[in-house]
């Protein structure tokens, strides 16, 4: 990760278990079927940002910077995405989508991605389900935005009092199929060996980030040769702040560029 992201030290992080562990961990879940920066607005080149441009010319720690730019703009009562949006759509919105970065998110309704950036339509190519697991389907859906959409940055984003987190470390008997959710959220709970929810969903979306590079060769890809970047990170739902987290070394299969 670039150190222009407020990021800690990847080894200090999370927990205390081995590699060994933390994958078979990971092949536990695959077994039971899943897989405050002060700114002002970005500058928006036509390359980049402007309807249908695409985002060839953005590197994927710009992307990252954009993003988290309009999550301090978040935070402090000042967003412009909806300034934009309306004269997005009355451009040519309908006839393309020119996103940079994919996101990963609970389907909590605490959890506006597109606010919590503010950025405007067109930009985040986002994917949601309870607890932000890595489903084949979730796979397939940003393996499009990467080869075809050519986004430069993945967040994998879990958030504070994750309702779903703390069912799956509850185990309660649930209607229809809630529990289908638990087998892929547990490998964060056996991970982190804590009771805490908070440690769990924290671990959780660094085990789904790092399944997402693991599980997918057109991420993986990407990730090796530097064009992409796919970060874990946690967001506050009582403050709005966005908190980027680090994939400890014995997560990642090999080591990006």
């Amino acid at each position: 990760m670039s150190s222009s992201l407020p990021v800690p030290d990847a080894e200090a992080a999370c927990c205390k278990t081995s590699r060994r562990e933390m994958l078979g961990a990971l092949a536990a879940a695959s077994a039971a079927g899943t897989l405050s920066l002060a700114a002002a607005p970005p500058a928006m080149a036509a390359s980049s940002a402007a309807p249908g441009g695409g985002g060839e010319q953005v590197t994927p720690d710009q992307a990252l910077k954009e993003i988290m730019d309009g999550n301090a703009r978040f935070i402090a009562g000042a967003p412009t995405a909806h300034t934009r949006d309306l004269a997005i759509i009355k451009a040519r919105a309908a006839e393309g989508q020119w996103p940079i970065v994919g996101v990963l998110s609970c389907a909590d309704s605490r959890v506006p991605v597109e606010m919590v950036f503010d950025e405007p339509i067109g930009r985040l190519f986002v994917t949601r389900i309870a607890g932000n697991i890595t489903t084949p389907e979730i796979i397939a859906s940003l393996e499009y935005g990467v080869a075809v959409l050519g986004i430069k940055a993945v967040v994998v984003m879990g958030h504070s009092n994750c309702g779903a987190v703390k069912a799956a470390m509850e185990n309660p008997e649930v209607p229809g199929q809630i529990s289908a959710l638990f087998p892929a959220i547990l490998p964060a709970l056996y991970v982190s060996q804590s009771q805490d929810p908070a440690i769990v969903t924290r671990q959780n979306a660094v085990i789904q980030a790092a399944t997402l590079i693991n599980s997918s060769p057109v991420i993986e890809a990407k990730v090796q040769s530097g064009e992409l970047k796919v970060v874990p990170a946690l967001y506050d739902v009582a403050t709005g702040k966005l908190e980027v987290l680090p994939i400890p070394s014995g997560l990642r299969t090999k080591t990006a560029k």
